[in-house]
């Protein structure tokens, strides 16, 4: 396939007009042209993926690879290292990043937990449910395999739940509910949130996205090229 069906593709599943404004989501390296014989699913791009990946393949991130303006490609150094790669290779790179997180992602994990989305605002889903805040934890602990939860408790039930996979914390004053569930959240965030009486789970960031490659595979089902999918790595290490 070429680039260009590909892009449309994921354009019609996940308009990337519909990104956050300060993302960048898209494409971010190859030509619409270029002829495309494998696929790649990953988080983030890393030295492993890139080492790993064949020839004229495609990859495609939750996370961009390119996220601000570039002044330098310092070829020692990440980023540059990476892109120098990549070109070298012939590999194309997309990102699907926000767009994805309002068309699938939220959705995904939160049917992993057991709830339907009844509304969408912000990029923060909105679920109606009926549990103890303890069962919650209990429950975001077992699904999400998250062994410590950092929590605010502002009540004891919780009947409406927020749900950002990623970082959400700057959306904390637009939410509208007893519960939200995000990850990367700050002290101040989490203290303006006990104020106002709402409730935080601390989700994490790699933890809550981490699905990204299975939820996108299986729309490319159809598509006549393999999806491979990258087992991402979190950054951090838990001592």
């Amino acid at each position: 396939m070429r680039l260009g069906e590909i892009y449309d593709f994921l354009d019609a599943l996940s308009p990337f007009a519909t990104q956050a404004s300060w993302d960048n989501s898209g494409l971010q390296i190859g030509a619409r042209s270029a002829a495309i014989e494998r696929i790649y699913l990953s988080l983030d791009v890393d030295r492993a993926l890139v080492e790993a990946a064949e020839k004229h393949s495609l990859i495609i991130t939750h996370h961009p690879l390119i996220f601000s303006g570039l002044k330098q490609l310092d070829f020692s150094r990440y980023p540059s290292n990476l892109i120098q790669t990549i070109v070298r290779k012939n590999i194309a790179l997309i990102a699907m990043h926000t767009n994805f997180d309002l068309s699938h992602l939220n959705a995904y994990v939160a049917r992993k937990l057991g709830f339907e989305i009844a509304l969408t605002k912000d990029f923060v889903a909105y679920c109606d449910i009926d549990e103890s805040f303890e069962a919650l934890t209990c429950k975001v602990k077992n699904v999400l395999g998250i062994k410590h939860l950092r929590v605010v408790q502002t009540c004891e039930h919780v009947k409406r739940c927020a749900l950002t996979t990623g970082a959400g914390g700057d959306l904390i004053r637009t939410v509208e509910a007893d519960c939200f569930l995000t990850g990367d959240l700050k002290y101040h965030q989490a203290l303006e949130a006990k104020e106002n009486g709402l409730s935080l789970i601390d989700i994490g960031h790699f933890e809550s996205e981490a699905y990204f490659g299975a939820c996108l595979s299986e729309h490319l089902k159809n598509l006549p090229l393999k999806a491979i999918i990258s087992n991402s790595k979190n950054p951090f290490q838990h001592i």
